[in-house]
């Protein structure tokens, strides 16, 4: 760490959030893991590190460089001519401090806030899971293993342009296609140990004309030209103030607004109302969740071989049924502990729970 860059540590135990799922299960694609255990991302235009012990996180912030500040002075316009967005669970949240600030270093204050609202620490995991386990038996097998895998509150910019970049993609290629978007047509905004880091891009940018070409010359292929396409319907519906307005709508309009734009159908839509619109009983089902589903919970679509509409409408249904209001946080637990990048963490948890049986048993 830098003498410039700032420390903030706060108490946070591992099963209310625990980095390495979260920051890894396919919900943000801009963190990396620069040391076992540390992470490097960002969060409102701004480098972070982040790294956790079983009580507590510790924050890096890392300094905007000086040259960005006009940029982050420009957001700040942008973000306040949006008008008032509220959030969609049980009360209006205010703007995240993340849109709103030049310094070149947040105060301890302004970080705290930060972290809470971008990790939404206000909702508590150890609540929930248990509310979550006594509703469904699969999730109390299930969850010992994946505690603290919360919903990011993201940007709903960067959160519609990411999982455009999703389509038919795995988590490692969508993370080097959005950081590709980032160098062409962001900003720098950090070097740290070396590396530059760039801000999203804004729509305006993605909207110019030549980025469909430019984007495909950069392996981007078909959705090229949704980006493209879907950066301009944006701005004709009134620029980024109008996407931050669809947090306004109740789900069902949210989710319809969104698939008006090119590369966007329902999975990629309940992505973006879930992650970035404040929808918390969204359910993204990708071929993941359909499998889950047909395994665990309604096994007479087995025969089924494509994700209809009514297929799709069908599972999201049983999972609201089940996990209430906060189901797609729920959906989240699970799909995470279907990743096979995760198997280790099923392993080692096996192993650790074997250990304790042969102790007891002694």
């Amino acid at each position: 760490m830098t003498m410039s860059s700032r420390l903030f540590r706060f108490a946070c135990k591992k099963s209310e959030l625990r980095l390495d799922i979260t920051l890894q299960c396919g919900q943000s694609f801009r963190w990396r893991e620069v040391n076992p255990g540390q992470w490097r991302g960002m969060i409102g235009n701004r480098v972070w590190t982040l790294s956790q012990d079983d009580t507590h996180i510790v924050c890096i912030q890392h300094p905007l460089e000086q040259d960005s500040s006009t940029r982050q002075e420009e957001k700040i316009k942008r973000t306040n001519n949006s008008g008032n967005k509220s959030r969609s669970c049980h009360k209006t949240r205010k703007t995240s401090e993340r849109e709103n600030n030049t310094e070149a270093l947040l105060s301890t204050e302004k970080i705290e806030a930060l972290m809470n609202d971008y990790f939404q620490l206000d909702v508590s995991l150890e609540k929930m899971y248990a509310l979550w386990s006594k509703a469904d038996q699969n999730f109390a097998y299930v969850s010992p293993q994946f505690p603290g895998v919360r919903m990011l509150n993201q940007d709903p910019v960067e959160n519609v342009f990411s999982f455009i970049c999703s389509s038919n993609n795995n988590i490692q290629r969508i993370t080097m296609l959005v950081d590709r978007l980032c160098k062409l047509y962001g900003s720098p905004v950090a070097t740290v140990d070396g590396t530059t880091w760039n801000s999203f891009p804004r729509v305006t940018s993605l909207a110019k004309s030549g980025v469909e070409e430019t984007l495909r010359e950069h392996g981007f292929g078909y959705r090229a030209k949704f980006i493209s396409k879907s950066a301009q319907m944006i701005l004709e519906k009134g620029g980024e103030e109008w996407l931050f307005s669809l947090r306004k709508l109740p789900y069902e309009e949210c989710h319809a607004q969104l698939m008006t734009l090119n590369g966007i159908g329902a999975k990629v839509s309940d992505c973006i109302c879930l992650m970035s619109m404040g929808h918390l009983g969204a359910i993204p089902v990708d071929t993941h969740v359909f499998q889950i589903a047909v395994r665990d919970y309604l096994p007479h679509l087995r025969s089924c071989k494509t994700v209809t509409d009514k297929v799709y409408k069908e599972i999201a249904n049983h999972f609201r049924q089940i996990f209430g209001e906060y189901a797609g946080w729920a959906h989240s637990v699970l799909f995470s502990a279907d990743l096979k990048k995760f198997d280790s963490l099923k392993n080692d948890e096996s192993e650790e729970q074997n250990q304790k049986k042969k102790k007891k048993k002694k």
